[in-house]
């Protein structure tokens, strides 16, 4: 979901160094532990403890465990698809008795939710839609991506007086957030006639990806007068580019890292959609407990978390912990 140096990943060594004395077989002490029996370790597979958004999620997970008592084994994949599904593998061997899944490719990871099937173990996906593969989830954890896009794109376009020239940078394509965020903005496009897109560009979720790609917009088409960043990272690059050729610009992301919150505050970029990753892990965390006491029929399949909009006006109103957890701070 990014690349190395894209905000979503910069300046989280110090914080993945502490998280790499915990990935692999990192319980949490309850005294009620797995080991001895009496409760069944929680298993989760990330694609990466680089991207902000993941880093969130596994302090949500980790401080949820302590909470109620249970111990967590976590495996992260370094965005390496054959790499999680041996990982997942072995978690099964363990008999673990919940998995908590955020896939790297969502294809590739079909593979794992059906291993976990035949073990009779239940899975939690978070963030990434596995695909069906004849494999069946317990339930689905993520962002509503296409409410927070068409949201944004929408407030956007009412700020910009509902008409101009768009240019939109693209995360990975296919992945899911990819699809739902351009679905999204692109309804709100059609819903605002006086929009012209005029250039489309592929940055990967990548801040320096998306200001090289912003310099040749603004080089083919001065007089673009806003970016859809479908992550923070793209729409900070996209500022940066804009600031450094003398151009303004209306960039909005979706994430709400700290620094969105911080880029907000200066005036650099405009707003983002702040989701709730922190939230995710505790509820992935809550459900994988209910799942392996015998319940969860009233589980729903699918759990769509609400965005909230961060702009100049609301930026002040809002901490960056409240969507990141404790520790947000450190992510920068």
């Amino acid at each position: 979901m990014t690349a190395s140096k894209s905000v979503r990943i910069a300046s989280v060594a110090v914080v993945a160094a502490g998280l790499a004395l915990s990935l692999a077989g990192c319980g949490q002490d309850s005294g009620q532990s797995a080991a001895a029996g009496t409760k069944k370790v929680i298993g989760v597979s990330v694609a990466d403890q680089k991207s902000l958004f993941y880093v969130a999620e596994v302090a949500g997970i980790k401080d949820e465990a302590k909470k109620q008592g249970y111990d967590v084994n976590i495996t992260s994949a370094n965005n390496d698809s054959s790499a999680q599904v041996k990982q997942v593998n072995d978690l099964l061997t363990k008999q673990i008795g919940a998995l908590i899944f955020t896939s790297q490719d969502s294809t590739a990871a079909a593979a794992g939710v059906r291993a976990a099937n035949t073990a009779k173990v239940p899975v939690i996906a978070v963030d990434q839609r596995p695909e069906s593969g004849q494999g069946t989830l317990a339930t689905y954890i993520a962002t509503d991506s296409v409410k927070a896009a068409h949201d944004l794109c929408t407030w956007m376009f009412k700020q910009i007086g509902g008409q101009g020239e768009l240019a939109i940078l693209h995360g990975v394509l296919g992945s899911t957030a990819e699809t739902q965020r351009t679905q999204g903005c692109q309804k709100a496009i059609q819903e605002n006639p006086g929009i012209k897109v005029v250039a489309e560009e592929t940055a990967n979720w990548d801040e320096t990806q998306a200001f090289k790609a912003t310099q040749n917009i603004l080089t083919a088409h001065p007089n673009v007068k806003a970016v859809f960043g479908e992550s923070d990272a793209m729409s900070l690059g996209a500022s940066k580019a804009a600031k450094a050729a003398g151009a303004q610009i209306f960039s909005v992301g979706i994430d709400g890292f700290p620094t969105m919150f911080d880029g907000i505050a200066s005036g650099l970029t405009q707003a983002t959609m702040a989701q709730q990753p922190y939230k995710m892990g505790q509820m992935a965390v809550d459900n994988a407990i209910t799942l392996m006491s015998g319940n969860g029929s009233d589980i729903p399949k699918e759990q769509l978390q609400d965005t909230v909009l961060i702009n100049k006006d609301t930026v002040s109103q809002h901490k960056v912990e409240d969507f990141y957890g404790p520790d947000a701070q450190s992510f920068k």
